[in-house]
């Protein structure tokens, strides 16, 4: 191998990456059970990309490319037999300032993080792949469905499915703030601690 051509590989690699480092890794988080295991997923998919960057065409769709990496790699871990799993929490250092002046607001947000992760970790693969995509990341609906190789109304059924299920988990866990969920429409979804809005 030609260290050379390796280095200039990876180099091109991260200049790709570095516009959507931030999203790629807050994706992966979200579909994995725990931030460690999200962190894990995301370097898996880097080094999937780097063996396969010679098979990047156009660099104006990276972007596209690198995220139906990562959801390849989600699907192979999820096929796996699970492992002792982490909180979320875990990821939270508890040396941390409090975000308000009790400490209420962090609490409340630790739980908010930990039961949507449970909510989400309830879905299968490709409608947590879906929700997370479409209504945490903002992608189009036809954004996804080229990154999950599918048809548009396939995932249209698995935001449907995947939104009915998380309605339930609240229902059944967050009746408090199950009426954020009842009012959920196509392309929008409130999420605790994310308010969206499409004007």
């Amino acid at each position: 191998m030609d260290s050379r051509a390796d280095t200039a590989r990876w180099d091109k690699l991260i200049r790709l990456l570095r516009p959507i480092h931030a999203q790629a890794v807050a994706t992966a988080r979200r579909l994995s059970r725990s931030v460690h295991d999200g962190d894990d997923l995301y370097q898996e998919a880097v080094l999937r990309a780097y063996d396969k960057l010679h098979g990047l065409r156009e660099e104006s769709r990276f972007r596209s490319w690198f995220f139906a990496t990562l959801l390849s790699r989600h699907r192979s871990r999820a096929r796996r037999p699970r492992r002792d799993e982490v909180s979320i929490e875990a990821g939270l250092d508890p040396r941390d300032e409090p975000v308000g002046e009790d400490g209420a607001l962090w609490e409340e947000e630790r739980r908010c993080a930990e039961r949507a992760a449970r909510a989400l970790a309830g879905l299968e693969p490709v409608q947590r792949e879906a929700i997370v995509l479409h209504d945490l990341e903002g992608f189009s609906v036809e954004e996804v469905a080229e990154m999950q190789s599918v048809t548009i109304s396939a995932v249209k059924s698995r935001l449907t499915r995947g939104r009915e299920k998380l309605r339930r988990f609240y229902l059944r866990y967050a009746r408090d703030e199950a009426p954020r969920f009842e009012t959920l429409t196509a392309g929008t979804m409130a999420w605790p601690g994310k308010e969206r809005s499409h004007e």
